[in-house]
């Protein structure tokens, strides 16, 4: 077995540590050729260490040198780069067949569509780079021919649900409806006046998964579901009135797709990002993911409610900005990583992170994002309009 040949960017994180754990349970049949860990120097010098790869990337070029030192006295010949235009490179050596596109936010758009314009196999889980450009995106897979398998728990879930063939339309597929699940996050019953208090680190303890705080922020207001519900969107080529979100607190289904003849197909495992990682890496086989099977009778009951928009306004947001089209699905992304950003650093309260956004949706006037630069642009603005809003909630 000739193994494939691996790009992990953001392998420092939570997703790119259950990518490596899943390439280590089977290394005749992968090999990492490149690393990336922006300012994570320490994780990245340790996976080198044990992976080997030929290239590792790291987001300052002062740090170049202490990594090169420590690798050379380790007996590793692995060539250290930095910056965005090095991940972009690693992101399209010519030598790797498949990239782990799990750089999270803005950062990871560029280098992913580097990956896919050289028809590569593309696992993605950033899902900004749908969000903020999904039909230049899209254009772009189908024109270089690259791959594009989601890594998402919810969108490999429903991508497991269609049928093997599916070619993109719903109503010849026979599909009703994609349902997307959520747990709810830590504040699924909080009472509503009690949620002005949340710090940073109740928003961070999810009940169910676990993740970096970034994510963990975005899934307590649900902004992670509703940019997922926009990543649907370009990745099933359904309209927002076909994507509905459910409440399922035990996060047992990850997601379901219902059809016209009144089935519902739904994919069911542990909560373990390693399932659809080892799912997207071994496509169309099965591979052993380090994941303990499902005990259906332990789990007891699967419970679903509908969410409650008065909790979770950024779901709503997101809602809006797929129907709002152009720049908007930009505008809330950079509003939403402006917001969390702040909220994690103590200066924003939690309920002032909807408000933020919806403040910069309504500031931005509306724009077509016909390119990479028309999306760029409207990413900065964005983030300017946020920034300069923020002393509205500061003391």
């Amino acid at each position: 077995m000739t193994p494939r040949k691996l790009t992990i960017l953001g392998a420092t994180g939570s997703i790119g540590v259950s990518t490596l754990d899943v390439v280590a349970r089977h290394p005749e049949r992968y090999e990492v050729v490149a690393l990336t860990g922006n300012s994570r120097v320490e994780t990245l010098y340790e996976q080198c260490l044990r992976h080997r790869p030929r290239y590792a990337v790291i987001g300052q070029t002062a740090d170049i040198a202490p990594l090169v030192a420590r690798l050379r006295a380790a007996g590793l010949a692995t060539e250290v780069l930095a910056g965005a235009a090095a991940l972009e490179f690693v992101a399209a050596l010519p030598e790797v067949d498949t990239v782990m596109a799990a750089i999270v936010g803005a950062a990871g758009l560029a280098p992913t569509l580097a990956a896919v314009r050289q028809g590569k196999r593309v696992l993605l889980a950033n899902k900004e780079a749908l969000v903020m450009a999904g039909a230049l995106f899209m254009a772009e897979v189908r024109a270089n021919g690259a791959e594009l398998l989601p890594i998402d728990s919810e969108h490999n879930a429903v991508f497991q649900s269609l049928p093997a063939r599916y070619d993109g339309d719903l109503d010849r597929a026979g599909v009703r409806r994609i349902l997307l699940t959520a747990s709810g996050g830590p504040f699924r019953s909080t009472p509503l006046e009690q949620l002005r208090t949340v710090t940073p680190d109740q928003a961070c303890a999810h009940p169910n998964w676990s993740m970096g705080r970034k994510i963990s922020v975005d899934s307590a207001t649900m902004m992670n579901k509703g940019l997922e519900v926009i990543e649907a969107r370009w990745l099933f080529n359904a309209d927002a009135d076909r994507i509905e979100v459910v409440i399922h607190p035990q996060s047992v289904i990850h997601s379901l797709v219902q059809y016209v003849d009144g089935s519902v197909l739904a994919q069911l495992g542990n909560p373990d990002m390693r399932t659809p990682i080892a799912h997207a890496l071994a496509w169309p086989e099965r591979i052993d993911a380090g994941v303990p099977p499902l005990d259906l009778p332990l789990v007891a009951q699967l419970n679903f409610t509908r969410p409650d928009l008065e909790r979770f306004p950024c779901l709503a947001l997101a809602y809006r900005a797929l129907r709002a089209g152009g720049n908007a699905p930009t505008v809330l992304n950079a509003a939403n990583e402006i917001a969390v950003a702040a909220f994690l650093d103590r200066r924003l309260p939690f309920l002032a992170i909807a408000e933020l956004i919806a403040a910069t949706l309504d500031a931005v006037p509306a724009a077509a994002v016909p390119d990479l630069l028309a999306i760029m642009a409207a990413d900065a603005q964005a983030r300017e309009v946020a920034q300069n809003m923020l002393g509205r909630w500061q003391s």
